[in-house]
C-alpha cells in the first residue's frame, strides 16, 4: 500500500464526468510482415502480462480515505483482471483517418473506472484503408490516469509494453511472486491518517530547509528581472477557456524532427521546445484570427516541466512536474519574431522557474491537508470557466520520445500521436511526442470549442510552413552575403 502525494491526488479531485483526468496516445503498428499468431488476443494478452511486474501502475487501485481526511492510496487490486484492460475493437467504414480519429475521440472521452487499475489499452483494428498506411495494421489507443503517470513515467510505461527488436524480450520473473492486498477498512485508513499527522511538522522541517537552501543559491537580479518581466503580462480570455463538455476532437500532424531543430537555429539559443511553442503560438494565431477573436495580447501556454532527480528516476510512476508559463508570440505575425519573443519568455520563465526552487516546491502541497485540497481542487474546477481571467489559455506538453524503433509483439510502431487531458477554463492541450526522427504535434479539445479539427491541423502546418520558409530565407540570405551570415545562430 502506497499513499498518493498531493500532486497526483489532485487530479483524481479534478476527475468529472466532462473532464476526465487520463492522458494516453494512439500508435500505429505495420502487420504486414509480424507473425499472426503472436497478434492474436490470446498472445496479446500473455505478452503485456509477463511485464506487469515492470510496470507499478498496472495492478494498483485507487482507496480513497473517508471524507478525504487524509490523501488517497494505491493498493494491489486482489480482483485485477487482465482481460477487462485489454480490449479489442474495429474501426467503423469507411476506415479512413478521419473516423479512426472520431473513434479515438470517442473513447478516449469515457471516464475509467475508479474502481479497479486506471489504466485501458484499445487494440483497434480494420485500418487497411488508412492513406499511408499498410494493410493488416492496426492501432492500439492507451488510457491512463493522470494520478498514476505524468509524460516522462508514462512514456517509460509504453516503453516497457514494447520490445526493441522484433523477437520478443525475455523477462526475468519477478523475485517474488504478486500477491493481491485486500482493500483497507475505513478505520485502518482513518488511524494511517493519525500516525501522518503526528510526523507532518518533520517533514514540514525538512522540506523548509530545503527550499531555503535552494533559494539563497538560485535568488539574484537575474531572477527579479524575470519575475519583473512575467508580473507584466496580461493574459487574454479566448473560446478555450469557458465551460468544458464532456465531447472530445483530436489532430496531429507529423514533421520531420531535423527540420525543427533546424528552424530553431534562427535565433542564438533558442531551442526545439521554443520551436515547438512557437509553431502552436502560430496555429493558434491563424485559428483566432480566421473567427475575428484574436485578442492584441499574447496568449500563455502552461508547459509541465518535469523535475525528476537521479534520486527519482523515470521508472518511477506519479508526477513529478512543475509549471512554466510562457506567452507564445500569438500577437506577433512575423514567424521569427515570434521565435525570438518565445525564445526571451520561456528562458526569463526558467530563471524565475529555478530561482523558486520548482522541484523542492512540488513537496509543499503535501502538506496540505487532504479534505482541504480535494474542496479546493472541486471549486476551481467549478469556478474556472467563470473566471474573470485565465492564469493561461493552452497546455503544450513536449515529451521527448524513444529514437529507436519499437516493436509490440512483433510488430513495428510506424508513428503515436499524443492524447491530454482537458480541463474546465482550459479546453486544448498540445501533446507533442518524438520518435525514430520524426515530431507530432498533436491536439486534444472540446467539441463544441474546437468544432472544425481538421482547420485548425491546416493552421499547424501553416505556421510550420511560415517559420520554415523564414528560415530557408535566411540561409539564402547568407550564402548570398556571407559578411552579413551572422553564423553564431549555427
Amino acid at each position: 500500500m502506497q499513499q498518493l502525494s498531493a500532486q497526483d491526488a489532485s487530479f483524481l479531485y479534478q476527475e468529472s464526468p466532462a473532464t476526465p483526468m487520463h492522458v494516453g496516445s494512439l500508435s500505429i503498428y505495420d502487420g504486414t510482415h509480424a507473425d499472426a499468431a503472436r497478434l492474436t488476443e490470446e498472445a496479446i494478452l500473455k505478452s503485456i502480462n509477463e511485464r506487469l511486474h515492470l510496470a507499478v501502475t498496472t495492478r494498483r487501485k485507487c482507496v480513497r480515505v473517508p471524507m478525504e481526511a487524509d490523501y488517497p492510496y494505491w493498493v494491489e487490486d486482489q480482483d485485477f483482471d487482465l482481460e477487462y484492460h485489454v480490449r479489442r475493437i474495429g474501426l467503423p467504414k469507411p476506415a479512413d483517418w478521419a473516423e479512426l480519429k472520431k473513434l479515438v475521440a470517442r473513447v478516449f472521452s469515457h471516464p475509467l473506472d475508479m474502481s479497479k487499475p486506471l489504466w485501458e489499452f484499445y487494440i483497434i483494428e480494420g485500418l487497411d484503408n488508412l492513406e499511408g498506411i499498410a494493410p493488416n495494421s492496426f492501432g492500439l489507443l492507451s488510457k491512463t490516469h493522470h494520478a498514476a503517470i505524468d509524460g516522462a513515467s508514462g512514456v517509460h510505461f509504453f516503453e516497457l509494453m514494447h520490445d526493441l527488436q522484433p523477437e520478443p524480450t525475455r523477462f526475468e520473473p519477478p523475485a517474488s511472486p504478486w500477491r493481491p492486498e485486500p482493500e483497507p477498512s475505513g478505520a485502518e485508513l482513518l488511524f494511517r491518517t493519525g500516525i501522518n499527522n503526528l510526523t507532518q511538522p518533520l517533514r514540514m522541517a525538512e522540506a523548509w530547509t530545503r527550499q531555503v537552501s535552494q533559494t539563497a543559491r538560485s535568488m539574484g537580479s537575474m531572477a527579479d528581472r524575470a519575475a519583473e518581466s512575467l508580473q507584466r503580462r496580461n493574459v487574454p480570455r479566448t473560446r478555450f477557456n469557458g465551460r468544458v463538455t464532456p465531447h472530445r476532437v483530436i489532430g496531429s500532424l507529423d514533421f520531420s524532427l531535423d527540420d525543427i531543430r533546424d528552424i530553431r537555429k534562427m535565433i542564438a539559443g533558442a531551442t526545439v521546445n521554443d520551436a515547438v511553442l512557437t509553431i502552436c503560438g502560430g496555429a493558434l494565431r491563424r485559428y483566432l484570427e480566421s473567427k475575428n477573436e484574436l485578442d492584441a495580447d499574447s496568449l500563455v501556454a502552461m508547459a509541465p516541466v518535469n523535475v525528476r532527480t537521479e534520486a527519482t528516476p523515470t521508472s518511477s510512476a506519479g508526477n513529478k512536474v512543475s509549471a512554466l508559463f510562457v506567452p507564445i508570440g500569438t500577437h506577433i505575425a512575423e514567424p521569427r519574431e515570434r521565435l525570438l519573443h518565445v525564445h526571451e519568455q520561456t528562458s526569463a520563465s526558467k530563471i524565475m522557474h529555478e530561482a523558486v526552487g520548482a522541484a523542492a516546491m512540488t513537496d509543499y502541497g503535501n502538506f496540505v491537508p487532504a479534505y482541504t485540497a480535494a474542496m479546493a481542487s472541486r471549486l476551481m474546477a467549478n469556478t474556472a470557466a467563470s473566471a474573470p481571467a485565465p492564469t493561461f489559455n493552452v497546455s503544450i506538453t513536449n515529451v521527448p520520445g524513444p529514437q529507436a524503433p519499437l516493436y509490440f509483439c512483433g510488430a513495428p510502431m510506424l508513428s503515436s500521436i499524443g492524447l491530454g487531458p482537458i480541463a474546465q477554463g482550459m479546453g486544448l492541450i498540445f501533446p507533442v511526442l518524438s520518435y525514430q526522427g520524426r515530431m507530432t504535434i498533436s491536439f486534444t479539445s472540446c467539441r463544441e470549442m474546437l468544432p472544425d479539427p481538421d482547420f485548425f491541423e491546416t493552421c499547424i502546418q501553416a505556421a510550420f510552413d511560415e517559420l520554415q520558409s523564414a528560415r530557408q530565407a535566411e540561409k539564402t540570405a547568407s550564402k548570398s552575403s556571407p559578411a552579413k551570415a551572422g553564423t553564431p545562430h549555427e
